[in-house]
């Protein structure tokens, strides 16, 4: 009998796929990538034509001594890795690590994994697609040049072994661009007017929004402003203007793509990106269901695309109709408008079988891989559903010159919302639809509820923020968001609390001397074009050795302008008043992973080492002892005290030594402005920098 070898990547699929397969086949796993350039040098021929140098990864001996071995046994070889770039590149180098040229080698790839799609894909097999390996190449490439060109740069400047990345930086450069904006915002005031209104022959009153006069829409900005609207509404006739009843209809969601399932899975479970990836993989390469064995849950997580396979389009509306009534079911095929690429040869991220919900498959699952599963299966389901439907009411109050607003909305047909609800859908379930409203009603006046606010700066970046922002620019891809995230939060560059993200003094340090020294590298539309130069060499419109030759003539200049400036620039120890106890020598300031700390320079002979608090030269608005500058615990910067604990005073912002000359409190610095710090007061004045 003829012997057939599938060569996939992770153990996690070998049970998976041989429980599909006949005796004949064997099933073995790569681990991953077998083959890498070099970790001790640059790994690229400059010289010749930008070709890489690739060896066998360390430890990657033994399973390419394994495999050797069952390919001399096999009559066919299949190689079954991703469906991706990452996954093409695999294959290339397996083909060329275990020497399989004039062999019977085909590769055959699958979105999920499951007994039909893996013996469809057995069915089809074909070649490597080497404008995928060489997009894939090109990508490596990038990466390696930005990473060992300028690293060693960071390190002589920064004095501790830390690395620049293509990617990486750019997300570090968009979180402390966001951080300048969130540290230069200044509030102001606006407040907000409810008139509570009783309705004749009703028990509930009916709460009115102030909207503006019988011009338009009005700002109440100051609390003199309220004052004086409160003093003529405050007796005046409340009547019913208008009332309008309409109908408004929400379209369905539509099925994840890799970037949407991490925001979600953030929003609505509180899950890292990495633990949704990793969960997600797990429901990818097979769960053991009872009764049913090991079986893929989903189709694969990395991809772009919101496209439907027709199986599963027509599976899911039988699914629908059977379950829910012919009416819930979709009239056309939800499309997605996108300029932008796709890696289309993709599915969104869907159940391999709708017909596996997640009640059936909760008691095989871990508490964490049936809530990401039953929220994938829930979002697939909705967007094969009709829309939902809304009577809506909208009622003019006026009062005097003034106007109020009431608006409320119910569901008529609930369509998706059956199945799908988001936070949205659930606080707009209490408003109540005024039917018995019209322009007859007799309203009076019970009470006016005012409420002073502040605007808002923009929010800091969470993961699953980034992660969208990252999208909408165009740079990198499904398979790049959560390693580029962890990296920075690895290199102790940003910080996570609270699902926010700061940047720290380590990553604002590395973020000026990239935007000085390579201000293209984090540029987010070089970035962005980098990535559409990629989608064209997997095209196969674009020679991915000219993309590489045409970025390392400029990287390479510019790292010479860097080296030059960096020489002309003696980098220093900084010497301290402080004293060191142990050895009496003035001790230095450092950096460390965390940022800057003092140390002795007597070391190795002499080991002390203290917190390092900079001081600013401003004296405390409370105490007034010496402001320095702090860090908390996860190396997020803040001014405080230096009598702390004593002294409570504490400010994110960097406070001034000159005070409010309205109320006399302290003032903050806020990018090119000086502001109280106290909101209630909202003086701001420009400074001359």
């Amino acid at each position: 009998m003829a012997k057939y070898l599938v060569i996939v990547e992770s153990p996690a699929k070998v049970k998976t796929i041989k429980k599909f397969l006949g005796k004949n086949y064997e099933v073995a796993a790569s681990n991953g990538h077998v083959r890498d350039l070099p970790k001790s040098q640059l790994g690229i021929d400059v010289e010749h034509d930008f070709e890489p140098k690739y060896i066998t990864i360390r430890g990657k001996g033994d399973i390419l001594a394994k495999l050797r071995k069952e390919v001399k046994k096999a009559d066919k070889i299949y190689l079954a890795t991703d469906p991706d770039r990452e996954g093409e590149a695999i294959s290339w180098h397996l083909a060329k690590a275990l020497k399989l040229e004039g062999k019977n080698v085909y590769r055959i790839s699958f979105n999920e994994i499951t007994k039909n799609a893996v013996k469809a894909s057995l069915k089809t097999p074909r070649e490597v697609d080497m404008d995928l390996v060489d997009a894939q190449q090109a990508r490596r490439m990038l990466d390696r040049m930005v990473g060992y060109k300028i690293s060693p740069l960071l390190w002589a400047k920064v004095k501790r072994g830390l690395s620049a990345g293509r990617v990486q930086s750019v997300a570090l450069r968009i979180i402390c661009d966001r951080e300048e904006e969130i540290g230069a915002f200044i509030p102001e005031e606006y407040w907000t007017l409810e008139a509570r209104l009783a309705i004749k022959g009703e028990k509930r009153p009916l709460i009115a929004k102030f909207h503006g006069n019988a011009d338009g829409k009005l700002t109440i900005s100051s609390r003199r402003e309220l004052e004086s609207i409160k003093k003529e509404i405050e007796h005046a006739e409340y009547q019913v203007l208008e009332v309008k009843h309409g109908e408004r209809t929400k379209k369905a969601p539509l099925p994840f793509t890799t970037s949407t399932l991490q925001q979600e899975a953030s929003k609505v479970l509180n899950f890292p990106l990495q633990k949704t990836m990793r969960i997600a993989q797990q429901l990818y390469e097979g769960i053991d269901i009872k009764g049913q064995g090991t079986v893929g849950l989903i189709t694969y997580l990395r991809t772009d695309s919101v496209r439907i396979s027709e199986e599963a389009d027509q599976a899911a509306r039988e699914y629908i109709s059977a379950a829910y009534g012919e009416k819930y079911v979709v009239g056309t095929t939800v499309k997605k408008q996108n300029a932008a690429k796709i890696q289309d040869a993709h599915e969104a991220i869907r159940p391999s079988d709708i017909t596996r919900t997640p009640v059936l498959v909760k008691d095989s699952l871990s508490r964490d891989q049936f809530r990401l599963y039953q929220l994938i299966w829930k979002r697939f389901a909705a967007s094969r559903m009709s829309e939902a439907v809304y009577e809506t009411t909208s009622v003019k109050i006026g009062a005097g010159e003034y106007r109020f607003h009431v608006s409320a909305s119910k569901v008529a047909f609930d369509g998706f919302l059956s199945v799908y609800t988001d936070e949205e859908e659930e606080k707009a379930k209490g408003n109540v639809l005024l039917k018995s409203i019209d322009e007859t009603t007799l309203l009076a006046l019970q009470e006016l509820e005012e409420k002073q606010h502040f605007t808002q700066p923009p929010a800091h970046f969470t993961e699953a923020s980034l992660v969208k922002a990252l999208e909408e620019l165009g740079i990198g891809r499904p398979s790049t968001y959560s390693p580029t995230i962890t990296t920075i939060l690895a290199r102790k560059y940003i910080v996570k609390e609270n699902k926010n993200l700061y940047v720290t003094e380590l990553g604002e340090v590395v973020n000026s001397i990239m935007k000085e020294s390579f201000p293209s590298i984090v540029d987010e539309h070089f970035t962005a074009n980098m990535e559409s130069l990629l989608d064209k060499i997997e095209d196969g419109t674009v020679n991915w050795k000219t993309v590489v030759s045409n970025f390392y003539p400029d990287l390479k200049e510019a790292v010479e302008i860097a080296e030059q400036d960096l020489e002309k620039v003696q980098i220093e120890d900084e010497v301290t008043d402080v004293i060191c106890e142990e050895c009496g020598r003035n001790m230095v300031v450092k950096y460390g992973p965390h940022g800057k700390f003092l140390a002795c320079p007597g070391f190795p002979d002499c080991r002390n080492t203290k917190p390092y608090l900079e001081k600013t030269g401003i004296k405390c608005p409370l105490c007034q002892k010496e402001v320095v500058l702090k860090k908390t615990k996860k190396g997020r910067k803040y001014y405080g005290c230096e009598n702390n604990p004593d002294c409570e005073f504490m400010s994110w912002q960097k406070p001034s030594e000159k005070p409010c000359p309205q109320c006399g409190g302290y003032m903050v610095e806020k990018g090119n402005k000086l502001a109280c710090a106290d909101k209630q007061c909202g003086y701001s004045e420009k400074t001359d920098a």
